[in-house]
């Protein structure tokens, strides 16, 4: 069984400091400890992985305020910590009534550790026999994993190999396909009350084949059935290829997307293509996908590319789903601006981004397609916090930003603020002065190809309003710009300043 936070409990290293639950979570005391660390540093939360129990001396929350106190127990609990243990003395003589409440409505256990224990010991001891168990579980997965390739080597199919798995785990077992569809299935014979799902993605040739679920009953051991799960992954991957291998064509499509991918040689991909169904010279276009779910999202999103363009290929490695649409050579342009459009039905978790790289004429300029789209979605976070303008969800489009790709490649930081500032300089201080939105005003109205009605919309303006700030704009500029060489120059100028460090 895994180590719970009972067990550190009793355990005699940390029974020396006497320590006290302040917290009322329910089965707290139940929970699985993955880890004992110790740390006053209180922006300490994103360095965590979840599952550790955290020792604290309580030096620099004792001098912290409260505010800060209660924002450090709400991101230790959303960061998914076992538990919270901070030790009272003559700095800190009680945990603070705010971070208890905190813990509470969180739902993160905060111990209270009334003696001063050394904490080095305190982790050692409890780690060590946390480094034992992490030892056996890899031992167990690695048994469970030679007994399926025994059961695959005679000839068991998925069904055989689950049950397998779903034996020596005491979970049940199935394994689904990205669209949902069951592959295969094995219980244990025993209908648990309550049960907790763990999933385990399950790739062929780098591509999400299958997921498998084990449903593991709550007086089960969660951990064991996980890292048995991944053990055997390379096994149910092995089951898939001889159930369903995939042909020439998808094998040759999975290799082009790693060749164009790693910016393979031209040549190379000149051969990749017409095997995968790719003309050597047609042109084509780039897709990232960058979202917690990029896996889950393939056959979404080739379903989309099925529909809309004459032949793709996709490839998901880790958080970052790609793929290459061919386009028609006659419509090339207005296909490709179709395809940005038809990727709008692609439902994606929040905080996922989505580019589409600019046309490339030919398979040998793929590579550059897809770093132009990769550029691009490195540049969105700045643009968006600058223009405060964009949906973080949208389907961008790489064209839309060839003038920061080239600036940012072209010229340094230095280069770009200069020419900021001596081109709108007086209007960046206004800015800065009044937190006006002047610098906002004109970038929108300069996209919109200096239509006043259509910017004064975009902005939620009235027109009377909108042409109020842009007088100001032209007074702070040197005049309207319209009609003149220094028209295009501001237009950059507004495109650079979205590049500024925030």
């Amino acid at each position: 069984m895994s180590l719970l936070l009972a067990d550190a409990f009793e355990h005699e290293s940390l029974k020396a400091a006497e320590p006290v639950l302040r917290t009322d979570v329910p089965e707290a005391l139940s929970r699985q400890l993955r880890w004992v660390h110790s740390s006053e540093v209180l922006d300490i939360a994103p360095l965590l992985r979840g599952g550790e129990l955290l020792l604290s001396g309580g030096q620099a929350l004792a001098t912290a305020s409260d505010e800060r106190r209660v924002d450090y127990v709400r991101q230790l609990a959303a960061r998914g910590i076992t538990a919270l243990a901070i030790e009272t003395g003559p700095e800190l003589p009680a945990i603070p009534e705010s971070m208890l409440d905190a813990g509470q409505e969180a739902g993160l256990p905060i111990i209270e550790l009334c003696k001063v224990a050394p904490f080095v010991g305190i982790m050692q001891a409890i780690n060590s026999l946390l480094v034992s168990e992490s030892v056996a579980q890899l031992q167990f997965g690695d048994e469970t994993s030679h007994a399926m390739a025994a059961e695959l080597a005679h000839g068991g199919g998925l069904d055989q190999l689950l049950a397998v798995l779903a034996s020596r785990t005491d979970a049940g077992a199935r394994l689904v396909s990205p669209s949902g569809i069951t592959l295969g299935s094995a219980t244990t014979g025993v209908q648990p009350e309550s049960c907790t799902v763990t999933t385990v993605d399950v790739p062929v040739r780098g591509v999400l084949a299958a997921r498998l679920e084990l449903e593991v009953p709550d007086d089960g051991d969660a951990n064991l059935a996980r890292v048995a799960g991944e053990r055997c992954v390379d096994i149910l991957g092995l089951a898939l290829l001889q159930r369903m291998p995939p042909g020439l064509k998808e094998l040759a499509g999975i290799e082009l997307m790693r060749a164009i991918s790693s910016g393979t040689q031209s040549w190379r991909l000149q051969q990749l293509g017409p095997a995968s169904g790719f003309a050597a010279s047609g042109p084509v276009a780039a897709v990232v996908v960058r979202s917690s779910a990029a896996g889950q999202l393939r056959t979404q999103l080739d379903d989309i590319l099925h529909d809309a363009v004459p032949q793709s290929a996709s490839y998901a490695d880790s958080a970052e789903l790609i793929a290459l649409a061919a386009l028609p050579h006659a419509t090339a342009v207005a296909s490709r601006i179709a395809l940005i459009q038809a990727l709008q039905a692609l439902e994606v978790p929040d905080g996922s981004v989505i580019a589409v790289g600019p046309l490339a004429q030919g398979i040998g300029e793929a590579p550059w397609s897809l770093a132009e789209a990769r550029r691009t979605l490195e540049l969105i976070p700045r643009t968006i916090q600058r223009s405060g303008s964009a949906d973080a969800n949208a389907v961008v489009n790489a064209e839309d930003f060839a003038v920061e790709r080239l600036a940012e490649a072209s010229l340094d930081e230095a280069a770009r603020e200069g020419f900021v500032r001596r081109q709108l300089g007086a209007v960046v201080e206004h800015d800065e002065q009044r937190r006006s939105e002047l610098m906002r005003t004109l970038a929108v109205w300069l996209d919109t190809g200096c239509n006043t009605a259509q910017a004064a919309r975009e902005l939620h303006l009235e027109r009377q309003s909108m042409h109020h700030r842009l007088q100001r704009i032209f007074e702070l500029c040197g005049g309207d710009p319209r009609g003149t060489g220094r028209l295009a120059a501001l237009h950059l100028a507004t495109r650079l300043a979205r590049l500024r460090a925030a």
